[in-house]
Parts: C-alpha cells; sequence; structure tokens
C-alpha cells in the first residue's frame, strides 16, 4: 500500500493527522513542566497539520470515514483537551488562586472540554466524507483554541488577575462552540 491509496489507514492524508496528535500530546507533556511557549508552538504546529490533512486528502482523494473520525479526535485533543490544558496550568502559574476559583475553573475547563467534544460529535454526524459545507455553524474548534489562547496571553501578560473573569472567558468561548454563529469555512 502507498501513502495514496484511500484505504491505506496509514496514508498522507492519516499520517499529517497523527503528527497533529503527536503535537498535541507533547504540547500537554510540556504544559506539565510549566514550558508554556514550546507547548503552544506545538499547537500552532497541530494548527497547520489540521489544515494540511484536509486539503491532502481532498486533493488527492483520500477523504474517508476513518479519516474524519480520526480527524475529530485529533481536534479534540488538540484543540480543546490541550488548550484547556494550557490555560487552567498558566493561570495556576500566574496568578494567585483561591482554592474557591480554582475548583471553579477545573468545573469550567470540564464543561469546556465537554462543550468541545459535543460540539465535534455534532459536526461528525452532519457531514459526509470529502464535503465542506460553506460556513460552519458554532465555532470551530481550532478557533476555539485560538480564543482560548488569547485569554492565554491576557493571563501571562497580567491583563487578566482574576481566576473569576477567566471561567467567564471560558464559558462564553464554550457557549460559542455550540452556538448558531456562522463562521466562514477556510
Amino acid at each position: 500500500m502507498t501513502l495514496f491509496e484511500k484505504d491505506n489507514r496509514f496514508n498522507l492524508a492519516n499520517l499529517i493527522t497523527f503528527g497533529n496528535i503527536a503535537c498535541g500530546v507533547a504540547a500537554m507533556y510540556l504544559i506539565q513542566q510549566n514550558n508554556f511557549f514550546l507547548a503552544i508552538i506545538l499547537a500552532w504546529i497541530a494548527g497547520a497539520l489540521d489544515i494540511a490533512d484536509g486539503k491532502v486528502a481532498r486533493k488527492y482523494g483520500l477523504s474517508t470515514e476513518f479519516g474524519i473520525q480520526v480527524d475529530s479526535f485529533a481536534d479534540f485533543l488538540s484543540f480543546v483537551v490541550m488548550p484547556a490544558f494550557l490555560l487552567f496550568y498558566a493561570t495556576r502559574h500566574y496568578v494567585s488562586l483561591s482554592g474557591a476559583e480554582e475548583l471553579l475553573l477545573g468545573i469550567v475547563f470540564i464543561w469546556y472540554i465537554i462543550s468541545g467534544l459535543r460540539r465535534l460529535v455534532e459536526f461528525n454526524l452532519k457531514v459526509d466524507a470529502g464535503e465542506v459545507a460553506k460556513y460552519f455553524e458554532g465555532v470551530p474548534t481550532p478557533l476555539g483554541a485560538i480564543l482560548l489562547w488569547l485569554v492565554y496571553l491576557a493571563v501571562a501578560y497580567g491583563i487578566l488577575t482574576s481566576g473569576y473573569l477567566v471561567a467567564l472567558l471560558v464559558v462564553a468561548v464554550a457557549w460559542s462552540l455550540n452556538s448558531k454563529l456562522h463562521i466562514p469555512h477556510p
């Protein structure tokens, strides 16, 4: 089997998706080491790989149900779990949190992860292999990750110093994932 055979589970498009997953896992390891900068670099690489896998799949006719499912798992890890992990650890690192703030943040990030998972499952139920809509309904998980990254920057640069305000912003992003907002497809 070659990299350009649709039935090969390790075709080129899927290998790119697996690279996205590897970046997400490595980023979570780095976050635990408080190496937020390198984790964010890996997150941006994961984003580039997420764009590339779809383009490669469409260009070479490699779109399959397996690829769609693997892509959603990669999105869940790299654009839902990892950014939530990053912002939670960074907020704990940069902001003096009370026990109540930390507990609230933990609950809010669990809600964000559930919201992201719901968004991805709903998307998969609506799309066929290789089909691309003109717009997304609700904020796509990669854009949600970028919004959390912006909150991260505000925390890291001392603009946001309240765990409660971080929680409020994360709830807003979580809501947007499953909203009726129309976001143009790139």
